[in-house]
């Protein structure tokens, strides 16, 4: 066999039909478009999903799913990654200078994910309860970070609550 002896098996390619060409090709007149209508007419088509003016089915059927606007915020970090970090003390700033989050991160997350062997620090960094029952088994600890408008116990924030609407006093 040589390259220029290679052919597709025979019948396997047909010729296109030359619609349209006179009565004698079989597809004359209206060239098996049938008679009038959109169809019928150059450039008488019409969007993809059109569907004569019916609701389309795309815009019938439900919507689902949920895309978090955070998700681009927020960066997962394993143990095993926190087992190569060479610093005890680990904040958001660490993680990105190793290279272990993103730099555009706004969050980050520790997950159960390998194992952990040497005392660690988090600071302002969530962790699952897995990673974080791992990080306190062998000596770590794990300081939450503080969400807007509390402090760091947890409690809600005297002052932010002032600024609000005013308190009522129970007689």
């Amino acid at each position: 066999m040589q390259l220029n002896g290679i052919k597709p098996a025979p019948g396997s390619k047909r010729e296109r039909k030359r619609v349209g060409r006179g009565i004698g090709c079989g597809q004359g007149k209206t060239a098996g478009r049938g008679h009038k209508g959109q169809k019928a007419r150059a450039g008488g088509f019409h969007k993809v999903g059109f569907e004569g003016g019916q609701m389309p089915l795309q815009r019938r059927l439900p919507k689902r799913g949920f895309v978090s606007l955070g998700r681009d915020d927020t960066a997962e970090v394993r143990l095993s990654d926190l087992e190569k970090m060479k610093t005890d003390a680990i904040d958001l700033a660490a993680l990105k200078a190793a290279g272990m989050v993103p730099q555009r991160a706004l969050r980050a997350k520790v997950i159960l994910s390998g194992e952990i062997k040497r005392k660690v620090m988090l600071k302002g960094i969530a962790a699952t309860k897995g990673a974080r029952a791992a990080i306190e088994g062998v000596g770590g600890s794990v300081e939450l970070p503080v969400k807007p408008g509390r402090d760091a116990a947890g409690q809600e924030d005297k002052g932010a609550a002032a600024e609000g609407a005013p308190e009522t006093e129970a007689k």
